[in-house]
């Protein structure tokens, strides 16, 4: 019988690199060359304890070939690849063990931004600007998680956002864009009739849920062309500090793997070409004409589109309802605010009370010169002032609010300029990592971590020469998030009843 040395001999392939793992040498000649290569790359990232249990060639042929079909999505979703992101996790483990601290050398400050209040001459100026200028708009919505946390067993984004009309979240949104875009096209006086853009971030839970969602509604009104479906990967497990891949405890062929985290959206923005689209779609016809943005939007940020348009009741009123029209106010603001100030990234923040649980968005200063204007988690922005000089830590100002607004995860990312900066990375970003450890030595996991990332850390990869900046706005009007389930949340009012 001929050896699985000569078989891959035979195949002019050179199975040198697996000779040190036996289980994986006796079955390459099963492998396509696009399947040894990425073989190899495990082997060399330290990845061959995943073929340990592999039985003799011909026994369980399929799940070993479905075990690389597997490996090579894990490895083309990522930007760099799975060796890439082995080598990422080795460096933030390590980081994680020792303790180190991600804000070693930074000072904090209060960035430069924009503050309205509801109603007044600035806002009632950046409204009118951003009801025109929405035709130039594209939406990124971010939904790849289910509502479990809110003991809902779908999709979030079919949850009723009110009980009169029962009305879900996603027809909100799509509602409210459709109606921007009306009320844009009136005010310029009908010199633009384009179609906003819409893209969803979905996930393996979501997507087949979301399309029937859009399908069985008849797309809440809107263009089906109009809506782009990118559909987000998992990670893979890590199951030491050694950065070695977890495999799945209910099949042995398969690699366990957990999301990523909402960050992800800026990759798929890219790789699906959908940037490159809207750029031609919005730019390109009207060159120099006007700048072009993007917004992005996380999900239960219920008055949310109070908080990005503005325009005079007198002037676009008669084309929406009341309802519509409130909830156009705010969101037209902000893209009046964008205009106004042309940030690279612009944060729709909300005042935030001194320690309150809801990050805070501060410029960092190190002690090398770079810095950059990012979101600074709760937790560790008032430890953060209290080690660089500021002995009080987060506290109130003069406003009864903290300097440093809260971040509600509500961006406006400026088209041009952020094309280019993914050109550059392929829309990776900084990512963390978050291991459960069995105890105080941190050899050991309780459980499998994996890489996290978050879409609100764009900022970290931009030169400090990056305008990037916020737009404050009245909490009422701007956020009011839905994060807990009807048991939890009782007790929250409870709380404050007493």
């Amino acid at each position: 019988m001929e050896s699985a040395t000569e078989g891959i001999s035979k195949l002019g392939i050179n199975g040198d690199f697996a000779s040190s793992v036996p289980n994986l040498h006796k079955n390459l000649s099963l492998l396509s060359p696009d399947q040894i290569e990425l073989a190899k790359m495990l082997v060399e990232m330290g990845q061959s304890h995943l073929f340990s249990h592999w039985p003799e060639s011909g026994v369980d042929d399929g799940e070993k070939k479905a075990f690389f079909d597997q490996v090579a999505r894990l490895n083309s979703s990522y930007p760099g690849g799975l060796a890439s992101y082995i080598k990422t996790a080795r460096g933030l483990l390590a980081d994680s063990k020792t303790g180190k601290n991600p804000f070693d050398g930074f000072t904090p400050s209060v960035p430069t931004g924009e503050n309205l209040s509801y109603g007044d001459e600035t806002f009632m100026k950046f409204e009118e600007a951003g009801v025109k200028e929405a035709q130039n708009a594209a939406f990124v919505l971010v939904a790849g998680g289910l509502g479990e946390r809110l003991g809902y067993n779908g999709i979030k984004v079919a949850l009723p956002r009110e009980t009169t009309t029962g009305a879900c979240f996603l027809q909100h949104y799509i509602e409210n864009v459709l109606a921007l875009q009306e009320a844009s096209c009136k005010v310029t006086g009908g010199q633009s009739k384009r179609d906003i853009p819409f893209a969803i971030m979905t996930s393996d839970d979501t997507h087949a849920r979301t399309m029937q969602l859009l399908e069985s509604n008849s797309y809440f009104g809107m263009k089906p062309a109009q809506i782009k479906l990118l559909k987000q990967e998992k990670v893979a497990c890590l199951e030491d500090n050694d950065a070695r891949l977890a495999l799945d405890p209910q099949n042995k062929f398969r690699i366990q793997t957990k999301p990523h985290g909402h960050g992800d959206v800026h990759a798929l923005l890219y790789s699906s070409g959908v940037l490159e689209e809207w750029y031609c779609l919005l730019l390109l016809p009207f060159l120099n004409s006007f700048v072009p943005f993007l917004l992005f939007l996380g999900l239960f940020v219920c008055p949310l589109f109070d908080a990005y348009h503005a325009a005079c009741w007198c002037e676009v009123g008669s084309i929406l309802s009341r309802h519509q029209w409130t909830s156009l106010q705010g969101n037209s603001s902000f893209i009046g605010s964008q205009c106004h100030e042309r940030y690279h990234v612009n944060s729709l923040s909300v005042p935030r009370k001194a320690k309150e649980a809801i990050g805070g968005i501060a410029k960092l200063t190190h002690t090398d010169g770079r810095s950059m204007v990012i979101n600074v988690e709760y937790n560790q922005l008032d430890p953060l002032l209290r080690a660089t000089g500021n002995p009080d830590g987060d506290v109130n100002c003069e406003t009864g609010y903290s300097p440093f607004p809260g971040n509600i995860n509500q961006l406006i990312m400026e088209l041009g300029p952020y094309l280019e900066e993914l050109k550059k990375t392929g829309g990776a970003i900084k990512e963390f990592v978050n291991p459960k450890y069995k105890d105080a030595s941190k050899t050991a996991f309780k459980s499998s971590t994996r890489l996290e990332c978050m879409m609100q850390d764009y900022p970290k990869t931009l030169p400090s020469s990056a305008r990037v900046g916020f737009t404050v706005m009245d909490a009422w009007v701007a956020y009011a998030p839905v994060k807990n389930n009807p048991e939890d949340a009782a007790k929250v009012s409870l709380m404050f009843s007493e």
